[in-house]
């Protein structure tokens, strides 16, 4: 299991900014029976295991009382700078079961992509409930058996692993063949023109030759 180094945050105050700029983060870690604690930890650390592991994996903390399994449950990000400001850390029970969100990928080549077709992806995540240790880092979806226009991948047609159970309905599409249909570009009909703007002429000739009573 990954792990995380970090420490507890007690008495920081006005120093976060401070700690920010060395390459720290500050963070805090809850959950049903763990109080919720103020803690801190490098930043550097963190975003290299975020990018690897997202929100659907348990990884443990270490450095405090006692090691914590937990799910990177919030991350805040700094609105001017886009870099990480802030994380919440759900402590999860043993035993207990959790809903998550899990990514979806996408394997296989599609033979209806052949025939002029096009995949509409509905999904990207699919919303499941297994204890924190048997959570899917992703979830897998074979786009081989799309063949013909209109065929589809429901959340039903998907098998999960032992112990994992989808609450996303299982008539969701999560994946369909779709026609491409060619965009109608309305071209200007320019004989119909043509005709109007020699209509307009001869009119305009006809007033200038009216004498004027």
């Amino acid at each position: 299991m990954i792990s995380l180094t970090v420490e507890k945050r007690e008495n920081l105050g006005k120093k976060i900014a401070s700690a920010r700029t060395v390459g720290m983060l500050p963070a805090v870690v809850y959950g049903p029976k763990q109080k919720s604690t103020p803690i801190i930890l490098s930043r550097k650390e963190f975003e290299h295991i975020f990018k690897e592991v997202g929100e659907s994996s348990v990884i443990e903390l270490k450095g405090l009382d006692v090691p914590l399994q937990v799910l990177i449950y919030d991350v805040d990000y700094d609105p001017v700078t886009s870099v990480v400001r802030h994380v919440d850390f759900y402590a999860t029970e043993k035993g207990a079961k959790v809903q998550v969100a899990v990514p979806i990928i996408f394997i296989g080549e599609s033979p209806a992509i052949k025939s002029g077709a096009s995949l509409v992806k509905v999904l990207h995540e699919i919303e499941i409930e297994a204890e924190a240790t048997k959570i899917p880092h992703d979830i897998t979806v074979d786009i081989s058996i799309l063949k013909n226009i209109e065929d589809q991948i429901r959340v039903g047609d998907i098998t999960f692993g032992t112990g994992v159970k989808p609450v996303t309905e299982p008539e969701e599409v999560v994946i369909l063949v779709q026609e491409i249909k060619e965009e109608v570009i309305d071209t200007p009909d320019m004989d119909a023109i043509a005709v109007e703007k020699k209509g307009k002429e001869e009119e305009e000739n006809k007033e200038e030759d009216t004498p004027v009573k």
